[in-house]
């Protein structure tokens, strides 16, 4: 009994260890199968054993709910494609994926190319040629995806196989039935000649096939492999020209030019529903648009980029100006002057309609005259050689130490420290009329001071197209923007309807104004932090000395405004050496603690303490470039609060620097707080004349830069760096 005893302890010892032997071989291995609570994904191959130096397929199929999406290798307007990272036995090789004709899906003005449903994503996979029959050939697949409904969610899932080793002599085992449906329905090369041809203005895609006729297909498209070569969603017409079917394309935000290849998958489905996709390659032959003829080489694809900024025509720049200068009304670096304006309405409210009217007028006027003496400096300065571009007046330190005095003393005024004009209850007569109206003018002016260091959108097109144009067009251009500032309060006060809801005014009025000055004192703020940045911390201490004395000077004047004329007037010569202290000890710091002057803070520098970015410069670009590795280019300034909210909503934000660093990209930020010739030849050779501007220049050598919106989501930055790793 103890011998039979034993025998069987040592048989189920052996059996034991054999067992934990073979889970030893496929321990590293994870199952073929894993699910999110969208996608459900496993991995097929073409056999389930395999040979020595053979090759196998094996694919990714995933199965997706009702309503939601993956993404194909262009994801379209958003998104990111489905990728393997695989991990295979040393000698193994496996090729990248193998993507079966896309479909589009649209949300909105959004439009994608993707996969609903279920997909196989395939990929081939060299066997090393030294495996022994009776092993195990493992596999290793970590998948990441973006599956999206209306909303997105990153997911991730590793998975695995096992497949046995067998001899040379034996013949693999079966394939799974969606590796071959996959195979036969994946795009086939063309059977009919094919040519991408630009006239000039447009981009074709012609098929050499007489037999094709645009009316026997239900839906054509061309889906281009690589992002922003063709625009995603905008229709494509189909037409047949002699023996050819004829694609209008429409160039995408990096549309390809005449000698670069242009790849994609053209999707025929006929009139009975039958599919069929063809794999097109070529290089695009043609002309190019004749507005890139005057640009560098190395801009004229980015300047296209930018919008086709070079030939948007001249009616087209002044309605993106006077776009861009309404959407300025909602940009935080104008929102303190809307509490003048608001005050304004208020005040006006009680009076006849045409007073009304006059104030909006009035104000128009200031707005527009400002802009015409922007206009003639910004020529006048041109003329003497400088590269100067919107918002070129807040590079000046002095000009920015103004502009915070005036936006203290405004809030003085709001706050009741001295009085403007005289009170509401006495604006009937002439003489408080005038003041009135003159007050709308320089509201007018303020808010075109104020609005320079913003730029909104459609503004970069129309300015960059602008300034290399004639003066009467430049002149015409920065009207038109103007025009757009003022629109709104020219509508409100020009709009009885509009009016009569407004409410009656009232003491409460009062500390409405009051309210309204803490705008004013947070503007004054962030304009000394500014100056801080050109000119250093002396620079500071300069102009909060000025504020006391204009403080100061603001309480003196208003104690004694009803004094006798002794007391009044020897109080006002006071304050008025207040100001002039304020102004000419401002005009001196500033001078001496300027840019140009040595140890001035202001320039660009790589910080020190581990940020992602390193400081712009034309060498610095060149040698990445040479490299071939992916770039990001931020132009911005301290005086630009678009620039600010950007860098805070969009740059900061930690999946994007992750991307940043996960993809090898190099962040270059190039600072125009102070007048720099380096950032400004960048700018104009992107067709902008002022910041932001932010370039993705993609991986590889000779990839055509990117240019990204003037404003900034994450979502966007994350699709431009997935864009850049292809």
């Amino acid at each position: 009994m103890q011998i039979f005893r034993r025998t069987l302890l040592l048989m189920l010892a052996a059996i034991a260890l054999a067992m934990a032997t073979s889970r030893a071989t496929a321990v590293n291995v994870p199952p073929s199968e894993a699910a999110t609570e969208q996608v459900r994904a496993r991995l097929i191959s073409s056999a389930d054993t395999v040979r020595a130096g053979d090759e196998l397929l094996l694919g990714l199929h995933q199965r997706i709910i009702p309503h939601w999406h993956t993404y194909w290798v262009n994801p379209g307007d958003s998104g990111t494609a489905t990728s393997i990272a695989w991990d295979l036995p040393k000698g193994a090789a496996a090729s990248d994926i193998q993507w079966p004709a896309p479909g589009r899906i649209k949300l909105g003005p959004i439009t994608n190319y993707g996969y609903e449903n279920e997909v196989v994503l395939l990929s081939a996979i060299k066997v090393p040629a030294d495996l022994k029959a009776g092993s195990t050939f493992p596999v290793r697949a970590t998948v990441d995806w973006l599956v999206c409904e209306e909303t997105c969610i990153p997911q991730q899932v590793v998975l695995g196989l096992a497949l046995p080793v067998v001899a040379p002599s034996v013949a693999v085992g079966k394939s799974d039935p969606l590796i071959e449906k996959t195979r036969a329905d994946m795009p086939v090369k063309s059977p009919w000649p094919v040519r991408f041809e630009h006239t000039g203005k447009s981009l074709q895609l012609r098929i050499a096939a007489k037999e094709l006729k645009s009316g026997q297909f239900r839906d054509v498209w061309f889906y281009a492999a690589q992002w922003g070569k063709v625009s995603n969603g905008d229709p494509q017409p189909v037409s047949n020209d002699s023996d050819d079917l004829v694609i209008d394309l429409r160039p995408g935000e990096a549309p390809a030019r005449p000698g670069e290849p242009l790849s994609g998958v053209l999707a025929l489905t006929d009139a009975n529903g039958t599919k069929r996709a063809f794999a097109i390659e070529e290089k695009i032959s043609g002309i190019a648009p004749a507005a890139e003829a005057s640009l560098p080489p190395s801009a004229s694809a980015a300047t296209s980029t930018a919008g086709g900024i070079a030939d948007i025509g001249f009616i087209s720049a002044l309605l993106l100006a006077l776009a861009g200068g309404m959407i300025l009304n909602l940009m935080p670096c104008v929102f303190p002057v809307l509490s003048i304006k608001a005050l304004a309405l208020l005040n006006h409210a009680e009076h006849e309609p045409r007073h009304a009217r006059l104030h909006g007028l009035t104000y128009t006027g200031g707005v527009l005259a400002s802009f015409t003496v922007l206009t003639l400096l910004l020529l006048a300065l041109k003329s003497g050689g400088a590269q100067l571009g919107w918002g070129f007046q807040f590079q000046s330190p002095l000009f920015v130490l103004i502009v915070a005095y005036l936006m203290f003393a405004l809030g003085l005024s709001l706050s009741g420290v001295f009085t403007i004009g005289t009170s509401v209850s006495g604006v009937g007569s002439s003489l408080a009329a005038r003041s009135g109206y003159t007050g709308s003018f320089f509201t007018g002016v303020l808010a075109t001071i104020v609005a320079t260091p913003c730029t909104a959108p459609f503004m970069g097109a129309a300015i960059g197209y602008a300034v290399v144009q004639p003066p009467a067009v430049l002149l015409a251009v920065f009207l038109s923007l103007g025009l757009g500032l003022a629109l709104p309060y020219l509508l409100l006060s020009t709009w009885p309807a509009m009016q009569r809801r407004l409410p009656k005014p009232g003491l409460w009025m009062e500390r409405i104004k009051q309210g309204f000055a803490f705008p004013m004192y947070a503007a004054a703020a962030w304009l000394v932090w500014v100056l801080a940045q050109q000119a250093g911390i002396n620079a500071v201490a300069i102009a909060l000395a000025g504020m006391v004395a204009i403080a100061f000077a603001a309480w003196l004047y208003e104690t004694t405004r009803f004094s006798g004329n002794l007391a009044r007037r020897s109080s006002l010569a006071i304050a008025s050496v207040a100001l002039f202290a304020a102004l000419g000890g401002g005009y001196a710091g500033v001078q001496a603690f300027s840019p140009e002057a040595p140890g001035a803070a202001g320039t660009s520098k790589t910080v020190a303490d581990g940020s992602l970015w390193e400081a712009y410069s034309p060498e610095r670009l060149q040698v990445l470039r040479a490299e071939g590795r992916p770039v990001f280019i931020n132009l911005t300034a301290a005086w630009c609060i678009s620039c600010l909210v950007n860098e805070r909503v969009a740059l900061s934000d930690d999946k994007v620097i992750n991307a940043f660093r996960q993809s090898g990209i190099t962040y270059l930020k190039g600072d125009w707080t102070n007048r720099d010739p380096r950032i400004t030849a960048l700018l104009t050779e992107f067709g902008r004349s002022g910041v932001p501007l932010y370039v993705m220049y993609p991986q590889g050598s000779a990839s055509t830069p990117v240019v990204l919106p003037q404003i900034l989501t994450p979502d966007i930055v994350l699709s431009a760096v997935a864009s850049a790793k292809t």
